[in-house]
């Protein structure tokens, strides 16, 4: 069990506890075969924008997985609130709903939905540094609808993601960029990403390989009200070598500019600091 972790409050069973508890036996449907969802919302300056629709993500992921959805998505919201109250409301907050099974239906191998459990688990994380990092290029895919379920924000999916950063770090960079199964830009290893070329805004279009993303969803949405023109379609690896800027849109640390990308090269542009700038407002707006 890890020991080493930030103050950390977990809703489980009907009751607060303190740290990190042991909720998963090795009987656990979800520790040997994986059936386990969550979704990732923050709290920062007394901010926790787009927290319903985070409520609402996971349990449509729980479903996709075959799990229950077995609580409603205002009350994870009413008990995500009631939980950063235990925090010094100074430091920020990691906010992660998330569902397993403890056992599982036919030989084992699906989850037995009747069997799902319900956590949330709120712990400090601090915001990290918009400074920007660098992105290489992934020799793994981001799977098919038809070969993982790709709907869901499933754990199993994340062992590829961090498989592609490890590589990415052994040479260098800090994250990955990985291309989708017939070799169109598809995300990082930990967000979605843009890029900005002759005034214009491109990302990559939702084609069921990644998660549309709620920040993404949100970024675009207010760029566009900015009048911005964004356009979703698909992109190639040529297109972010020979971008003006490239940045990410994520959960935990919003929108982030990206400073290179193998042999490119960037600074932050005009057009990710206008969606940071855009999304820090809505954020104060709907506090």
């Amino acid at each position: 069990m890890a020991t080493d972790i930030s103050r950390t409050v977990t809703f489980v069973d009907g009751s607060w506890v303190e740290g990190n508890p042991g909720l998963v036996g090795p009987r656990s449907h979800a520790m040997w075969l994986g059936s386990s969802v969550f979704d990732g919302a923050r709290w920062f300056d007394g901010l926790a924008p787009d927290l319903d629709l985070h409520a609402e993500r996971v349990n449509r992921s729980a479903l996709a997985l075959g799990l229950a959805a077995t609580v409603s998505a205002a009350d994870i919201v009413r008990l995500a609130k009631d939980g950063l109250q235990r925090f010094d409301g100074t430091t920020a907050v990691y906010i992660r709903p998330m569902y397993w099974a403890e056992e599982g239906g036919y030989m084992g191998v699906p989850a037995d939905a009747g069997s799902t459990r319900f956590c949330l688990c709120l712990y400090e994380s601090p915001m990290i540094s918009p400074s920007g990092f660098t992105l290489g290029l992934s020799p793994f895919r981001r799977p098919t609808p038809e070969s993982a379920p790709t709907a869901a924000k499933a754990g199993c999916l994340y062992p590829n993601s961090g498989r592609a950063i490890l590589e990415a770090k052994a040479r260098g960079f800090d994250n990955a960029l990985l291309l989708d199964a017939v070799g169109n830009v598809a995300e990082t290893g930990t967000s979605n990403v843009f890029m900005a070329k002759g005034g214009v805004v491109y990302t990559p279009i939702p084609n069921g390989t990644f998660l549309n993303g709620i920040t993404r969803q949100r970024v675009i949405a207010l760029l566009r009200a900015d009048g911005v023109e964004v356009i979703e379609k698909s992109l190639t690896v040529s297109d972010f070598l020979t971008a003006d800027e490239v940045f990410s849109t994520g959960n935990h640390s919003k929108v982030v500019p990206v400073t290179g990308f193998e042999g490119s090269s960037f600074q932050p542009g005009r057009f990710y600091e206008q969606a940071r700038a855009s999304y820090m407002a809505f954020a104060r707006a709907h506090a």
